[in-house]
């Protein structure tokens, strides 16, 4: 019987966090055994524990901690685990150090979510290539072309999308940004739900919102997400343009579902992006949405036929996508209808069915 041991290094709840939450989630369905490392008071944590779910937890000090290896491997002798899923870098390094100094003989599984090429360190290479890392799930065929040239043998790589569950979304309006910042009714809501690092590109958020402020003030912006660096920058960025009264930042909100649905128009403007499933989001919420090429993005958005898209960086265009999309209203209503329809391929269940495929090819193996 398969018995998959997932790692996490995750302090905090992100994107990353949630497709774990997914794939735990649709695995239980199927009665698939699994149980969860991560970290000590962390938040995902805390999600095991609200949710019932098997949970070791360590006290994460350091990313290279030969200590943390092993008691990943004392957890796989005495629970008999089969597969060892790395869901970070941090838990990949942790993963691939049992193996090296406790001989761990089980399948290494490693989800990349990130759009950014392997380090030519030493220790990286080596990692990426250690015999005891079976496959590499790539959440985008951006991150898989991005991997090969570091990868030796390309048949670990492959490629499962993130997904979502729909449903997790209300239906209605719960107005709780309006309520809450005090904003009229006739007001368009723009937001962007990502946290504050710097490859969410912020600045070119702020920079799209003056453009746009300038031809129209009916529009309130939003930026939802926890400090991940940039905050004080962007706070400062805003003042400069004098927006503070058109442009909130709430912080990290733990019930952005209920907020989605509130939004006339998702604004996301990263520069580097492995897939981002918050385009997802908007679409199972109806949406509209408007994004940098980034990364993965255009693997969900088709120009005009899914969502709007711009280059890297440009304002200006991205400006006149949001133009395009609230004055054109039939033509906005197209494009939601098609990126609802595009969901059946991003599901948590058909996410969930691609890796437990991995999971019985190297069971099989073993």
């Amino acid at each position: 019987m398969m018995y998959i041991l997932h790692l996490s290094s995750a302090k905090t709840w992100r994107g990353g966090e949630q497709q774990i939450a997914y794939l735990i989630e649709e695995l239980q369905l199927l009665e698939i055994q699994q149980s969860v490392f991560c970290v000590e008071n962390g938040a995902f944590a805390a999600w095991c524990q609200q949710e019932s779910v098997e949970c070791k937890t360590y006290r994460k000090r350091a990313s290279f901690d030969p200590k943390i290896a092993k008691q990943i491997s004392k957890l796989v002798r005495e629970q008999q685990i089969t597969h060892l899923h790395a869901h970070d870098s941090h838990a990949h390094t942790y993963a691939f150090l049992a193996s090296v100094l406790f001989r761990l003989k089980v399948p290494i599984i490693v989800s990349r979510r990130v759009d950014f090429p392997v380090s030519n360190s030493l220790l990286s290479r080596w990692k990426y290539n250690h015999s005891s890392i079976k496959k590499i799930i790539c959440i985008s065929h951006h991150i898989q072309r991005i991997l090969q040239p570091a990868i030796n043998d390309h048949r670990k790589l492959t490629v499962v999308h993130s997904g979502i569950r729909a449903e997790r979304f209300p239906d209605a309006h719960q107005n709780i940004l309006r309520k809450s910042y005090q904003i009229p009714q006739e007001k368009k809501i723009i937001a962007n739900i990502a946290a504050l690092a710097d490859h969410k590109d912020y600045p070119t958020f702020v920079r799209t919102a003056a453009i746009l402020l300038d031809q129209r003030k009916d529009i309130h912006f939003f930026i939802i997400g926890g400090d991940a660096g940039v905050e004080s920058n962007i706070h400062r960025m805003i003042a400069e343009k004098q927006l503070e009264d058109y442009i909130t930042l709430t912080g990290y909100q733990k019930e952005v579902a209920s907020i989605f649905p509130e939004l006339d128009l998702l604004l996301f403007t990263s520069k580097e992006e492995g897939l981002g499933t918050t385009v997802l989001d908007a679409f199972a919420c109806g949406v509209a949405v408007v994004a940098t090429a980034a990364g993965g993005i255009p693997e969900m958005i088709t120009h005009r036929a899914t969502g709007s898209l711009a280059p890297i960086g440009r304002a200006d265009q991205l400006a006149e996508e949001v133009i395009f999309l609230l004055e054109q209203e039939e033509e906005r209503k197209r494009i939601i209808k098609n990126a609802k329809n595009k969901l059946s391929e991003f599901s948590s269940k058909k996410m969930a069915d691609a890796v437990l495929e991995v999971y019985r090819e190297l069971y099989s193996k073993h």
